[in-house]
């Protein structure tokens, strides 16, 4: 008998509990703006901060509430994200500027010496703080693949010491960006194709020195760019892509081959040319 009072007092407490919970949800609830699920089920749910945001929830809260009316911030949703954005909360479509990543290094096992033999944690970030890492070039990439493992594409392998970027499968998202230690991986438009695969400002008999597929500050790139869109600044070669023509001719007489031409096409612009 006492065991049934027992149960009988604990189905009534866990009645009351209930109740009380329901009552609660229904009284203290907070109204969520319906745009909100809506918006946020349209974001591919990266949470890059591509966007500006802290993450997909913090932008479609924005959109929602009108605080923010750019529709087109979302660079992994491309074209057809920011389409579905513009059509849920009123605004303007605007065309998202497609972009991948890549790698401002070209100092692989084989072009770049070592310094010393690093046997720490399989980390570019830990080898950073240990006399710069093994290479012999403090600028580049340091080979030990914290971008492979943060790219939730799976879009970044390490290959012959070298981070490599296939653009075919970025979606442009700037996690890696911000995960390499050293700065050497950065994003570009995916129409671009001229790229200077090197980070180092140094002089160039140290960079010969260092690494044979280097950025020697030779200027030839800049006397023979028919459009004069490349400067050597502080012994590295940059690109001006807002007047590139994308002709290739950088890439053909550079003197180490350090600028590299190639069709970078993300996978946006891959998925749409198959579609």
């Amino acid at each position: 008998m006492e065991i049934i009072n027992a149960i009988w007092v604990l189905a009534a407490i866990g009645a009351v509990a209930a109740v009380l919970l329901v009552l609660a949800a229904k009284f203290m609830a907070v109204p969520v703006d319906e745009k909100f699920p809506k918006i946020r089920e349209c974001l591919p749910g990266a949470n890059c901060g591509a966007c500006g945001y802290a993450g997909c929830d913090g932008y479609a809260a924005a959109l929602a509430s009108g605080e923010e009316t750019v529709t087109n911030k979302c660079v992994p949703g491309a074209d057809k994200v920011a389409r579905q954005l513009a059509e849920l909360t009123g605004g303007e479509f605007a065309d998202v500027v497609e972009q991948v990543a890549v790698v401002r290094c070209s100092g692989s096992c084989d072009a770049c010496k070592a310094k010393m033999s690093y046997e720490g944690i399989t980390s570019c970030a830990a080898a950073k703080l240990y006399y710069g890492g093994a290479s012999s070039c403090t600028f580049g990439c340091i080979g030990l693949g914290d971008c492979e493992r943060a790219c939730p594409e799976k879009a970044i392998g390490v290959i012959n010491g070298l981070a490599t970027v296939n653009p075919a499968m970025c979606i442009g998202c700037g996690i890696c960006v911000r995960t390499c230690p050293n700065g050497v991986i950065t994003l570009m438009a995916d129409v671009d194709r001229a790229l200077v695969a090197c980070s180092n400002h140094e002089m160039g008999a140290v960079v010969r020195k260092e690494c044979s597929k280097g950025c020697i500050g030779c200027k030839k790139c800049e006397r023979e760019c028919p459009v004069g869109a490349i400067k050597v600044t502080d012994n590295l070669a940059a690109i001006d892509y807002s007047i590139c023509t994308s002709c290739g001719h950088c890439a053909e007489i550079c003197t180490t081959g350090c600028i590299t031409y190639m069709d970078r096409s993300g996978a946006h612009r891959a998925e749409s040319k198959s579609a």
